[in-house]
């Protein structure tokens, strides 16, 4: 099992490009994921603009602008959509600062997981730079409702999540999984897990404009009676499996690490995101730490991403 590097800031080696279908626009998008300099933190490059000006976009909560289906994030008018699946793969295996170049509006889906950016980690390497790495402590619970629903954050001596759904139809039903967030765990227990979808609602979403690259290579599709998918599941139960990964990759806009147990019933985007902003408006349920148990540095200022990043060679 790999282990967590608590001491200095990482980014990658080299650079290395994937691409595939946007989920919900059904385009073709290319992604490269670029070394970047020590404070830079994880942000979004957009290319291929009608105006032919890039945009940068911080991977923060505080640029969130939808939640509907997958989390969005957006700064001066421009958008990129389907972050939650790229950002729990970088926050679980350490990686803190990284450009994400993108030429389209949304992440490509892949098939659904986060396995082909684990591969592309993997191919493009990491290295630690110099500058200590930042956690967010959590003191103290905070909890929200929201309906039938909760979330939390509470004190914890690590990274966990406990996540719950509990769903009508009885082949997703209600579904339970709790455990400690590192690299080794990520791998194995969360990133295959692919996201799901319900066959009544389909057509629903194809009329509003949504999920027009959704398909059976990409998701798992649950009809009434039955996994359409001819494959089956790749778990028992990979839908709580799923929904811990978006978890896990929601929490990652919190712009460094969090050190607590984040907990969840009947939670999604939008939940795991206004749990966020409880969080980071209770100025006394958190501090900023660098390395567990070492120097607190109380409320420092985060920092937010920028422009430079170290361009590496491509990798293939």
């Amino acid at each position: 099992m790999a282990r967590r590097h608590f001491g200095t800031q990482t980014t990658l080696r080299n650079r290395v490009a994937l691409s595939g279908i946007g989920v919900h626009s059904g385009q073709q998008v290319a992604v490269t994921l670029h070394p970047a300099e020590a404070d830079s933190g994880i942000y979004f490059y957009r290319t291929n603009l009608e105006d032919g000006r890039d945009r940068e976009i911080p991977g923060d909560f505080k640029h969130v602008c939808a939640t509907d289906l997958c989390t969005t994030v957006a700064a001066d008018g421009v958008a990129v959509a389907t972050i939650e699946h790229l950002m729990a793969t970088l926050r679980a295996l350490d990686i803190d600062n990284v450009m994400v170049e993108v030429d389209g509006p949304e992440i490509p889906v892949m098939d659904g997981s986060a396995e082909a950016f684990i591969d592309a980690i993997d191919q493009a390497g990491v290295t630690h730079l110099s500058s200590a790495r930042r956690y967010i402590k959590v003191e103290k619970p905070v909890r929200i409702e929201v309906g039938h629903s909760f979330a939390e954050f509470r004190p914890h001596n690590g990274t966990r999540i406990e996540i719950d759904i509990d769903f009508a139809n009885p082949l997703v039903g209600r579904q339970s999984i709790a455990m400690e967030v590192n690299a080794g765990t990520f791998r194995n227990e969360l990133a295959r897990a692919r996201t799901f979808g319900f066959l009544s609602d389909v057509e629903q979403l194809w009329a509003r404009g949504l999920c027009l690259g959704a398909s059976l290579d990409n998701a798992v599709v649950v009809a009434d009676d039955r996994i359409v998918n001819p494959e089956g599941l790749r778990f028992v139960d990979e839908f709580v499996r799923h929904k811990a990964l978006d978890a896990v990759g929601d929490i990652a806009l919190a712009s460094a690490p969090i050190l607590g147990c984040y907990a969840s019933y009947r939670g999604g985007h939008r939940l795991n995101i206004l749990a966020l902003e409880a969080l980071f408006a209770n100025e006394d349920a958190w501090t900023v730490v660098e390395a567990p148990a070492r120097r607190e540095t109380g409320h420092a200022e985060l920092p937010s991403a920028r422009s430079l990043a170290a361009f590496g060679p491509d990798v293939s």
